[in-house]
């Protein structure tokens, strides 16, 4: 089952790099981009193989900082110790005049623009409208799993912390590249929850949004070892599978189907988007068959929705996703599949969640 499911996440995630990339990786590919040397200097290192000139901007004490290319297209300066202080320095390179954000810094999807393009007068199911709004908190809990502090968004409904109401939950896992910020952010799912819900059009819920970047082998542990109990421990929850749903896109996707067939009476809602087993793996196919057939009882029991989406032929896992599916009709899963034009893309998956919320927990 781990093999599976580790080896789809990496067919997935190689499918947008071509044959020649995977054979001579950028030089950017494992390029540490700012790095504090023993001796207390700093060094700034940025990919650009056609720029002229190079610089350094920010709080930080550049003046003086002179970068130098190497053959390879990496600019580099190091920072005397004397010259940088400890603390915490905001920092940007310039390339020919025009000032670039770090492109290696780990939060840099956090920050990225984003455009929206309307072509209606009215409003779109994602704007942010004159309603009641809830909450989106960043929280931190410690990871038995990944024996670290990780970070988790968690969206709650106008009005929750005066309350003492207990909740189901949805449990939302973006895709590979993205973290847990990005369906708060370029998802818009603040904004789609509290729209409908001033709609009436589903019930009140907690939205739990992880930080779904690490091997996926692990994250079905670490969703059900320490994010669901740590939820449970600190908001107003209920807590059977009934009250509790899943979902996530592409390799959200992955962990999503990775979690509830390791799991598979936890789940009542489960809307799996964007993503399936890589099509010519044998042996992913057959350790799959091999554990939807030992879960198919409980599973078909447990769930009373299980559902892919797909961006339509154009998404890059449509193929993967409907071949998947075969497996689970020879197992005798019950599930709905549903698509729409779009491909593997952000206006797909917000479509999703807006379908999807409206159906769960009733």
């Amino acid at each position: 089952m781990k093999k599976i499911l580790i080896a789809s996440l990496f067919l997935l995630a190689c499918v947008t790099l071509n044959a020649q990339q995977r054979r001579n990786p950028s030089p950017n590919a494992n390029l540490k981009s700012v790095e504090v040397n023993a001796d207390g200097s700093v060094t700034f290192r940025i990919f650009a193989p056609t720029a002229q000139r190079v610089g350094l901007t920010g709080d930080i004490m550049a003046f003086g900082a002179k970068f130098a290319k190497d053959d390879k297209g990496v600019w580099s300066a190091t920072l005397p110790k004397e010259q940088v202080g400890e603390g915490a320095f905001r920092y940007a390179f310039t390339i020919d005049g025009v000032q670039v954000f770090d492109p290696k810094y780990q939060r840099l999807n956090e920050i990225r623009p984003v455009v929206e393009i309307v072509k209606s007068s009215e409003q779109p199911f994602w704007a942010q409208k004159d309603v009641p709004h809830g909450a989106v908190a960043q929280v931190y809990y410690k990871s038995s799993t990944m024996n670290t502090t990780r970070r988790m968004h968690i969206w709650t409904p106008e009005g929750y912390n005066a309350s003492k109401e207990k909740l189901p939950v949805l449990y939302l896992i973006h895709g590979g590249g993205d973290n847990d910020a990005s369906w708060p952010g370029v998802g818009r799912a603040g904004n789609i929850l509290d729209n409908l819900l001033a709609e009436g059009k589903m019930v009140r819920m907690i939205v739990v949004m992880p930080d779904g970047s690490m091997p996926t082998d692990k994250f079905a542990d670490e969703l059900v070892k320490d994010i669901i109990p740590y939820i449970q421990k600190n908001y107003c929850t209920k807590t059977d599978a009934a009250n509790r749903a899943l979902a996530g896109l592409s390799m959200g996707g992955l962990e999503t189907m990775e979690s509830f067939m390791a799991y598979p009476d936890m789940f009542g809602y489960i809307n799996v988007m964007s993503s399936g087993w890589f099509a010519n793996n044998r042996e992913m196919y057959a350790n799959g068959e091999k554990r939807l057939n030992e879960i198919a009882a409980t599973l078909n029991k447990t769930a009373k929705l299980l559902l892919f989406t797909q961006g339509g032929p154009e998404d890059i896992a449509y193929n993967n996703g409907k071949e998947m599916l075969k497996v689970f009709d020879k197992c005798g899963i019950k599930y709905e599949f549903s698509e729409m034009s779009g491909g593997h893309s952000w206006h797909v998956w917000r479509h999703d969640l807006h379908n999807l919320a409206p159906r769960l927990f009733k």
